[in-house]
């Protein structure tokens, strides 16, 4: 009991943590909302004109992006199926009963946000046209990753 316990106290302290990235991304998902509003900024040439705060904010917005998914699929995915008293060894085990448990909705989508995350990590510039199509991936698929992290902390609640 004390073992649950504790992993309870850790697990409440990696979604302390997590929710800062939640709440960066959702400020950073605004700003971005404003910004699509005045320009096209997946357009080439748009994006190359862009003032260096906006290129910031996307940026931010990626980091923040990754930052919620790695930590969500490494930290809080395995702890939760633990509290839970769900086993599972490997990351393969653990999102296929991530899945089951319905905290995501289906693991290609969750697996297709980690691939397009990845590959913007590494063509940002030298294929910016595949870059900012991964970007706005990304961006639309915010409220994807939203629902994820709130089924996540619901899932949580229920063993608390």
């Amino acid at each position: 009991m004390a073992k649950i316990d504790n992993l309870k106290q850790i697990l409440q302290k990696r979604f302390d943590k997590v929710e800062k990235h939640y709440i960066a991304l959702c400020e950073y998902k605004e700003l971005i909302d404003v910004m699509q509003v005045e320009e096209d900024i997946y357009n080439q040439f748009n994006f190359n004109t862009l003032k260096p705060e906006k290129h910031a904010i996307l940026d931010a917005y990626l980091k923040r992006f990754a930052s919620l998914q790695d930590f969500l699929g490494a930290k809080i995915f395995p702890s939760l199926l633990e509290v839970a008293g769900i086993d599972a060894k490997k990351m393969s085990d653990v999102l296929s009963l991530i899945e089951k448990e319905e905290i995501i909705d289906n693991l290609e989508n969750w697996i297709e946000l980690r691939e397009v995350r990845n590959e913007l990590e590494h063509d940002y510039l030298e294929e910016l046209q595949e870059a900012l199509n991964d970007l706005k991936y990304c961006i639309d698929n915010f409220g994807q990753l939203e629902k994820y992290y709130l089924n996540a902390k619901t899932f949580f609640e229920r063993y608390r």
